[in-house]
């Protein structure tokens, strides 16, 4: 089926740093890194390499579904939970393989580990029949591809090869490693705040450990070993992550030029590596890579310098693609679309095998003064990047790399003429050649052309050097005269922010001269209530005093009931009548009003005259009541 190389890869630790640096240098429009020196991005011939899966063949596309709950039940014999999902949990799995409480013996290797391991599936599968043991193989096949290939950040695994899987004669005749890059793509096009790939993340460490050695981040430790993953292990940097990031950001922005290693396989023996064989006709070409919902652009005209070819000026891609998936979750996918009839157009673009990437260019001139127009600060993530707003020293310094590169070709043009030259030399003094006279005029002629080229390059770098010092001068003489305004803007920030610590002293004396203003309304409402209060208060004193008053004349009337009746014999009931109170009193003197003028004139029944109390004696000389 083609996974062999990919499943004899051994492990590498990760380097979260490096993959969070070079994920924040990825431009989602273009699909490729930003640095410096250009464009930079993995191709198919790096993923072949690196990690031996297959290129060539039909696109890992189809029809995605939104629910892959029949499949498999049918294919895996496992039960699934959400009805809405492409996901499977990867303990089930694992569960149904009889790998799931496997764990390594004390003392054992990693290697003694998966050998033993290795055996007992063997076994296990040696025991079963055939529908059997092609159950067990497609829940391999889609924890292999479904965890590791194309795999998600989260634990489940995704699901949607399963249809691929259903004629497991078919399964090598896919692109398994270009689908595994399309969704590295869009891995890497997910917010820079997220951390991590999803997918096979040590792709990118060992791609990066071969065309920017000058990072450090790896060390060869087997040469001759394939695929190239297995030669390279990481080494450890137990600084802080965030730490890292910076400090890979400031190697990367000053890395020189000539330090990126463009071609980094041409010394490979590819005859250890028939994968590589295969996969080469879909090598230095752009093409759309295919992985079910995901459709993206491989821009290899981009990096044509990966080809040995000079970098033309191109047309910058923006990203322009209607059936784009509308978001990046696997839970719940859209619903079901045949990607074989809505991407035609680029399913056919594979099925060609895409376009031959060529250059005309005869430098990298033109093609370094467009990306810094282009992208200018945009390629610069470090701390140490100096002051350039118009990137024209980058320009330039990428001007002059290009340049030096075309003088080391035609000084080694120059080294091959001179050395058949002097084979011709040495043919000639052994024997005679009519051809000869003639065939040393053109040696001659060439070697003239090259070197008056040489000396055109020689001028050119020295124009450029002399341009590169005197922008790096005028740059200095502008940053100095930014810094002359900056000392007034500076005075002037000074005096705003004093201002406004007065505005803001002022602010709280207005907030605390409304708090008191509204403490006094609120005390002169308390004023107005209290005053009510005092003036019902008043009144009330005032009908008590007069209710004294009546009690007074009560008890003087008694007192002067008591001598009447003490006098006349006549019982004392009606002291009883006045002790009531004053209110009987009155009703009393009241009802009394009523009857003497209801009473006529002359009546001997009408109302006697009472005769008035008698007057209050004074204190120690009158009766006692």
């Amino acid at each position: 089926m083609g996974f062999g190389p990919f499943l004899r890869l051994e492990e590498l630790a990760p380097d979260v740093a490096l993959i969070q640096a070079l994920k924040e240098r990825w431009d989602p429009e273009c699909h490729a890194f930003l640095f410096p020196w250009g464009h930079m991005v993995p191709t198919l011939e790096d993923v072949v390499r690196i990690t031996g899966l297959c290129v060539d063949g039909q696109a890992v596309t189809g029809t995605t579904y939104t629910s892959y709950q029949e499949p498999v039940e049918r294919l895996l014999g496992l039960a699934v939970r959400g009805e809405r999902s492409s996901l499977v949990q990867r303990i089930v799995l694992q569960a149904s393989l009889g790998v799931a409480s496997a764990r390594r013996q004390t003392g054992e290797g990693h290697a003694e580990y998966m050998d033993r391991m290795t055996e007992d599936a063997r076994a296990a599968m040696a025991e079963e029949d055939r529908d059997a043991a092609d159950r067990d193989l497609r829940r391999f096949l889609t924890l292999v591809i479904g965890k590791l290939i194309l795999g998600t950040k989260g634990d489940p695994v995704g699901c949607r090869c399963l249809p691929l899987l259903e004629d497991l004669s078919s399964v090598g005749n896919y692109a398994w490693g270009a689908a595994f890059l399309a969704h590295l793509f869009d891995s890497l096009g997910t917010s820079s705040r997220e951390t991590g790939v999803a997918g096979f993340f040590p792709l990118l460490q060992v791609w990066a450990y071969y065309h920017l050695p000058s990072l450090g981040r790896g060390v060869a430790r087997r040469r001759g070993t394939v695929p190239l993953l297995q030669r390279w292990q990481f080494c450890r940097d137990e600084r802080s992550l965030r730490r890292q990031v910076t400090l890979i950001h400031d190697t990367l922005d000053t890395i020189p030029f000539g330090h990126v290693r463009w071609t980094p396989y041409v010394e490979e023996d590819d005859a250890t590596q028939p994968w590589v064989e295969r996969g080469r006709p879909y090598f230095g070409r752009d093409i759309w890579l295919h992985c079910f919902n995901t459709v993206v652009p491989l821009h290899h005209r981009l990096v044509a310098r990966t080809l040995g070819l000079h970098q033309a000026v191109v047309e910058f891609p923006t990203r322009q693609r209607s059936w784009e998936r509308p978001g990046r979750s696997f839970r719940g996918i859209q619903q079901v679309t045949d990607w074989m009839v809505r991407v035609r157009e680029q399913l056919d673009d594979w099925e060609r095998r895409g376009k031959e990437v060529v250059s005309e260019a005869t430098s990298d001139e033109d093609y370094f003064r467009a990306y810094a127009r282009r992208y200018r600060a945009q390629v610069y993530k470090g701390t140490r990047r100096p002051l350039d707003p118009e990137e024209w020293i980058s320009s330039l310094e990428g001007i002059l790399h290009s340049t030096i590169q075309q003088r080391d070709d035609l000084q080694a043009v120059r080294a091959e003429l001179d050395r058949a030259q002097q084979m011709m030399g040495g043919a000639s003094s052994s024997r005679e050649d009519p051809g000869h006279p003639v065939l040393e005029g053109q040696l001659a002629s060439a070697a003239a052309r090259a070197e008056d080229a040489l000396a055109q390059l020689r001028e050119r770098e020295q124009e450029l050097r002399t341009a590169l010092a005197r922008t790096t001068t005028l740059e200095a003489e502008m940053a100095e005269l930014r810094l002359r305004p900056e000392a007034a803007e500076v005075a002037r920030w000074r005096q705003e922010a004093e201002a406004a610590a007065r505005w803001q002293q002022e602010a709280a004396e207005a907030a605390r001269w409304r708090q008191e203003a509204e403490e006094a309304v609120r005390l002169h409402a308390e004023a107005g209530d209290l005053r009510t209060q005092l003036g019902e208060e008043r009144h009330r004193r005032d009908m008590l005093r007069s209710e004294m008053k009546g009690l007074e004349r009560a008890l003087a009337l008694v007192g002067h009931s008591r001598s009447v009746t003490s006098r006349s014999g006549i019982p004392s009931g009606s002291a009883g009548h006045y002790l009531t109170g004053s209110s009987e009193r009155r009703r009393n003197e009241e009802e009394e009003r009523r009857r003497r003028e209801r009473a006529p004139e002359g009546s001997e029944t009408g109302p006697r005259a009472m005769a008035p109390p008698s007057p209050r004696p004074p204190e120690g000389t009158g009766e006692s009541g």
